[in-house]
Parts: structure tokens; C-alpha cells; sequence
């Protein structure tokens, strides 16, 4: 916690194992945040995170979205605001081996030919990941019905949800489609079959960006749009080496295909409030708090040049 308050941090997203989630942990750990002066952003539980139970129906779907409203429940009594759901049906897909970038540097790959899903220990593999192909239909139908069911929960709790890009976005992946979160459309049609204030955008640049010009619009429009339907909620902070179908390297927010000075330019023109938070760092010299310090600088340096933006530095 001192490293983060000397990095000029004002709020953490931090999580605690599902068995842990109750009333009388979360509040000891508000608790602890508060008396070294940060607060807390997000408290996550991964497991009410890429249920796919709920996207693709499966076996236990009611019990899991009875797992995630008594989740978004507890939030709200600790008056936790905010909180990330990912709708991904078979996980973070990844190529095995980490690549380099700049400096030597190992971090994450995606080449879609070796690529595998990954989530809470579990992995999935081309070219069925669940036994057979889902149709654009089946998802949707799933998403609505999951919508159902959190809306009024949400808005009874204060809570804000962000749903996250699908990671990467766009392409059918184990014979699940990324049609909802994958794209600049289905976030629309996503949003408006939620209809509510309290369902919009935690808007991962990376992911986004992994999908180029398939997304539909570029991030930076991307930004201005959400934030001006009141919609984006947190920004991860994070580049990468080239969009697919190439393939990608995680790299330095510095070092990537996008220009993240104009991400955090539309971020200040947009007058978004929310937090900015480092995302999938590379592997430095001096490890992961190397990395942070990096990223998190520079991203202090980008909101000064913005003429001192309103953005929420967050870990």
C-alpha cells in the first residue's frame, strides 16, 4: 500500500477468494485500504466472473447467477460502487508460450493457430471448446435472460457493472462467437436489451484493439461514445503490438500500435471521472513493481499533458 501511495495511486481494485466473500470480510478490508488513505474501486470475486454457465447455459446456470446477485448484493451494503463482469463463455484465449518485446521483455502472445482459453484453472482448446458450435442466437438469448435477472438487482444495490471486451474480441473462438462483447454493435444492442444506467462499459483498450478494425470503431471513438451515453465506467490502460488476424505481443503502453496519448486526450475531452488502471504488465528487470512504476508513470505524465484530467489513477 505505500508502493501504490508513492506511485500517486488513489484507488485499488483487489479481490478476495469466493469462500471469503462475506459481509464481515469485505468490510475489514475497506477497513485497512482506508487507514493508509486509498480507497477501494473494485472488489472482485473471479468466481462470479466468465461464468460460462451463464453465457452458454449450461448445467447450475440459476445457482451461478444466484452466486452473482448475492455478490452484487454484498457491494452494495459495503458501498462498493463498481464492479467488472467479464461474459466470455470459454475464457481469455492465449497462444502457451509469452513472447518478447521491447527490451526483452516476456509478456503474454496471441497467434490464433496455437491458442487456448483460460479462466479460474481451467483451459479450453480448438476446435470445440464445449463439444459443439453455439449460434449468435443461443448467446443472445442467454444474455438477456442473465440481464433480466441482474438489472433490478443492480439498481437496488447502487452498483455499476462494466462489461469487459471480450479478450481477444471478435472472432469465434472453440465454437463460441464473440459477437456480444466482441464489437462495437453488439456492446450497442448489449446495452440497449440492458437498458439501465447501471450496465455499461469497463472499456479494456488492449482487448479492444486486439481486433483492429473488426471492432467496428476505433478506441478512441469508442471512448468518446460511451462516455458521452454516460456509459463508461473504467478504463484499462493497456497496447499491444499489432491487431489479429496477425497475432499480438502485450507490450509497453508506450510501445504499441495505438497512440495512448490519444486515449487519454479523449478520456479528459470526455469528461470521464471514472479510474484508469494498469493492465497485463511485461515481465521487467526488478519485477512486477518495476512494471507498475512504469506504467503507471507514464500514464501520470499523459493525464498532466492533458491539461491535468479528472482521470482516477488506479492499481
Amino acid at each position: 500500500m505505500r508502493f501504490a501511495r508513492q506511485l500517486g495511486v488513489e484507488w485499488v481494485m483487489t479481490s478476495l477468494r469466493p469462500e471469503e466473500s462475506t459481509l464481515a470480510n469485505y468490510q475489514a478490508v475497506i477497513r485497512r485500504f482506508a487507514a493508509q488513505g486509498v480507497k477501494i474501486y473494485r472488489l472482485a470475486n473471479d468466481s462470479c466472473h466468465n461464468m460460462e454457465e451463464v453465457t452458454l447455459n449450461l448445467p447450475g446456470r440459476d445457482a451461478k447467477i444466484e452466486e452473482y446477485l448475492a455478490y452484487i448484493r454484498l457491494l452494495g451494503k459495503v458501498g462498493i460502487r463498481y464492479s467488472t463482469y467479464a461474459h466470455m463463455g470459454n475464457g481469455i484465449w492465449s497462444s502457451p508460450q509469452r513472447e518478447e518485446t521491447r527490451g526483452g521483455a516476456d509478456a503474454r502472445a496471441l497467434r490464433l493457430r496455437t491458442s487456448e482459453g483460460r479462466w479460474a484453472g481451467k483451459t479450453w482448446q480448438q476446435p470445440l471448446s464445449h463439444g459443439r458450435r453455439y449460434t449468435e442466437e443461443e448467446l443472445w438469448d442467454n444474455y438477456t435472460f442473465f440481464m433480466r435477472k441482474v438489472v433490478p438487482v443492480a439498481e437496488e444495490a447502487g452498483v455499476y457493472i462494466g462489461i469487459h471486451p471480450d479478450d481477444p474480441p471478435v472472432y469465434d473462438l472453440g465454437g463460441v462467437p464473440r459477437c456480444i462483447f466482441g464489437n462495437f454493435a453488439g456492446y450497442e444492442r448489449a446495452l440497449a436489451i440492458a437498458n439501465s444506467p447501471n450496465i455499461g462499459v469497463c472499456l479494456c483498450v488492449g482487448s479492444w484493439i486486439e481486433g483492429g478494425e473488426r471492432t467496428g470503431k476505433h478506441v478512441v471513438d469508442a471512448i468518446r461514445h460511451f462516455a458521452g451515453q454516460k456509459k463508461l465506467f473504467k478504463v484499462h490502460f493497456r497496447n499491444v503490438s499489432a491487431p489479429l488476424p496477425e497475432g499480438f505481443v502485450e507490450t509497453f503502453p508506450d510501445d504499441g500500435y495505438v497512440d495512448m496519448s490519444r486515449v487519454m486526450r479523449a478520456l479528459h475531452e470526455s469528461r470521464y471521472t471514472g479510474a484508469v488502471i494498469s493492465d497485463h504488465l511485461p515481465n521487467m528487470i526488478g519485477g512486477r513493481r518495476s512494471a507498475e512504476a512504469f506504467a503507471l508513470g507514464y500514464m501520470r505524465g499523459l493525464i498532466q499533458a492533458v491539461s491535468g484530467a479528472d482521470v482516477n489513477l488506479s492499481k
